[in-house]
């Protein structure tokens, strides 16, 4: 569960708030990576919340490529001084998932069951971990741990956006060999993707972006329904 649970949270998380991130430049793509982190920084100055549709697709190598996708809705707000909040709710099969004050509910309506939990306690465990190594990462860290690429320029995604695509590689193991980012001209990130050691990947796609919509902080409670088995981790 916790796996699954990091990469959810992790990936949008990334997806749509790596501006607050300072990257590592190679020199032959320095300028263009400086105005694109430029850009990010910008965006994400000026991004209080959020509101899109997420698509999450988890392709396993070694099945022959097998994917499973899966849709849902998340919502965002910065908080001064605090971490940020956030909530995802998922379709097939239906689940939601809610972080506030450094704590976790995750709710499966259908099994009538949620978990609860520390987000520290989450990073913890690592295995299969896709992200969660960027999430809250400091610039200096950024710096000092990932090289960046520019693998592209005017990418169309699915969703019809025009993109920048970058790579990010760790500059020491991780559980994951990769990530990479597209953004599109005004700084704005629209889709992650991670490729794990084994070459399995998990890509999160952000459409219908709106950016400071007005949200209330019960917009990110969870309400259960009666009955409904709470499990501590």
């Amino acid at each position: 569960m916790f796996s699954w649970f990091r990469i959810a949270f992790s990936i949008v998380v990334v997806a749509a708030f790596a501006g607050i991130f300072s990257v590592a430049e190679t020199s032959a793509q320095g300028g263009k990576i400086r105005e694109i982190k430029k850009r990010m920084s910008d965006y994400n100055k000026n991004l209080t919340t959020l509101r899109a549709k997420v698509t999450m697709v988890k392709t396993n190598a070694q099945l022959g490529g097998d994917s499973d996708t899966t849709i849902g809705t998340a919502i965002y707000a910065k908080r001064p001084g605090k971490e940020p909040l956030v909530r995802i709710d998922w379709q097939k099969p239906e689940e939601s998932l809610a972080v506030k004050d450094g704590e976790y509910v995750m709710y499966r309506p259908r099994l009538n069951i949620a978990f609860t939990g520390s987000v520290k306690d989450a990073k913890k465990d690592t295995k299969g971990n896709s992200a969660f190594a960027f999430f809250n990462m400091t610039q200096a860290q950024m710096d000092a741990n990932y090289d960046v690429k520019l693998l592209g320029e005017n990418e169309t995604l699915s969703s019809g956006v025009k993109t920048w695509h970058l790579e990010m590689t760790p500059k020491t193991k991780t559980s994951y060999r990769s990530a990479e980012l597209w953004v599109d001209p005004d700084g704005v990130p629209h889709q992650t993707k991670i490729i794990e050691q084994n070459n399995d990947t998990t890509t999160i796609l952000l459409t219908g972006i709106e950016n400071n919509p007005a949200l209330k902080s019960s917009n990110f409670e969870i309400k259960l329904a009666s009955g409904t088995k709470v499990q501590k981790s």
